[in-house]
């Protein structure tokens, strides 16, 4: 998703809007204007209405009965989301928000169940909430006076297109409802990831006949981008997945480089010798790091070519690594588990992190300061390691070959 912004707040959950939302919404509403005719004649066909299509047909009236329409359907779309995100507030799982864009609407799990009742209940609640919608829907259509050939059409239209959802959401291609429920039922006899790759399958499956059937004329783009965008998170989520069984019970210092086999640069180097570093040992940036006696050292801060190119070269034996340096450090704990330093990275867009140690002290020699247990790491702490993307993929690969269930069961066969 692109850029999104806060419009409200309902039961407590955050609801958003993409900014992609606001360039379809205008397309769904001109598209059902453009057919109003046609789509109300099937109406009083199939549902027995009796809607004046010269009535919703005349002047501006296909438009804003069209806006009208779009908006009502991506309210029903919320509320499909809130049966989601509420059901799984019940079990304890907290919603972070709801964003509607360009596909519908996406509800933030901060985690996602592993128990299959709870995964079933909370992916069937979606649809059960639609078709919920698109039953009142019909039902205020039925009550409402002949007279009000707009307002019939729009409740029509809503309480088909929100039972359509319903059953669109249960085709078993995940991660939509349906494959959620797939995915469900082949956790009641198989691993977890196990029946997340299998469920994920099938869903690339549906994704791949999705997109062919988009591209039978009329070309239907919509269609084709919810057929890629159900292939892509398919394979994501069971990658994540996947590696969440794969280094369960496994921390970063496990995985990580130690200390002892990183390039590292004092605080009192020059800047000329920095670049003369990393010209002969092909690194482009060193975390700084102020010795500790103990054979160990004290992160201070990281520095990099860029900070390094800031300085004229006529003025770099002038400089020192400590005036350049950056201290605002992305780090973690060596006791923190695997997963977190991954999560870490996603959120930072970043390849790497340091690895730190709480010594105690608050950046300054020789000054104590109180560290509250379980605080986040900082500069100031003894630098332990450096944990990197091409660690995490080499020690998952590892597992994936050797066919472990995790890093934790390999080590305890090791020992």
């Amino acid at each position: 998703m692109m850029k999104s912004f806060r419009i409200g707040t309902l039961f407590g959950i955050p609801i958003k809007l993409d900014i992609t939302f606001l360039l379809v919404l205008p397309l769904f509403a001109y598209l059902i204007g453009f057919q109003i005719g046609a789509v109300t004649e099937l109406l009083n066909a199939f549902m027995g209405a009796n809607i004046d299509v010269e009535s919703v047909t005349a002047g501006w009236n296909p438009w804003i009965l069209g806006l009208a329409a779009a908006i009502g359907l991506f309210v029903g779309v919320v509320f499909h989301e809130l049966g989601h995100s509420l059901t799984a507030q019940r079990y304890g799982f907290p919603i972070d928000s709801i964003t509607l864009w360009l596909f519908g609407g996406v509800a933030a799990f901060s985690e996602m169940p592993e128990d299959w009742r709870q995964e079933f209940a909370i992916a069937i609640a979606g649809p059960i909430v639609s078709v919920l919608v698109g039953i009142a829907s019909f039902g205020l259509f039925y009550v409402t006076p002949a007279s009000m050939d707009g307002t019939q059409f729009v409740l029509a239209y809503l309480a088909i297109l929100n039972i359509a959802l319903a059953g669109f959401n249960m085709l078993p291609a995940f991660p939509m409802d349906g494959g959620r429920v797939l995915r469900a039922f082949l956790a009641r006899s198989k691993p977890y990831a196990k029946a997340t790759q299998q469920a994920a399958s099938i869903g690339k499956f549906f994704a791949v006949l999705m997109g062919l059937f988009a591209l039978i004329p009329p070309f239907n783009i919509i269609l084709l981008g919810i057929a890629f965008f159900v292939y892509i998170a398919a394979s994501s989520e069971a990658q994540q997945v996947t590696m969440k069984a794969a280094f369960q019970d496994v921390t970063v210092s496990d995985i990580m480089t130690p200390a002892s086999d990183l390039h590292t640069v004092a605080p009192g180097a020059s800047v000329a010798q920095l670049i003369q570093r990393m010209f002969s040992e092909r690194h482009t940036g060193y975390p700084v790091v102020e010795p500790n006696g103990g054979g160990g050292g004290r992160l201070v801060g990281l520095v990099t070519l860029s900070d390094a190119r800031e300085i004229q070269p006529v003025e770099r034996d002038a400089y020192t690594v400590e005036e350049i340096m950056t201290t605002d450090l992305k780090t973690i704990s060596a006791e923190s588990d695997a997963m977190t330093a991954i999560e870490q990275m996603r959120e930072n867009d970043i390849g790497r992190l340091l690895v730190v140690e709480r010594n105690g002290h608050d950046g300054a020699p020789g000054q104590e300061a109180d560290v509250p247990p379980g605080s986040e790491p900082r500069a100031g702490d003894d630098l332990v390691g450096l944990i990197s993307r091409s660690d995490i993929m080499t020690a998952f690969d590892i597992v994936q070959k050797s066919g472990a269930v995790g890093l934790a069961a390999q080590a305890q066969r090791a020992d």
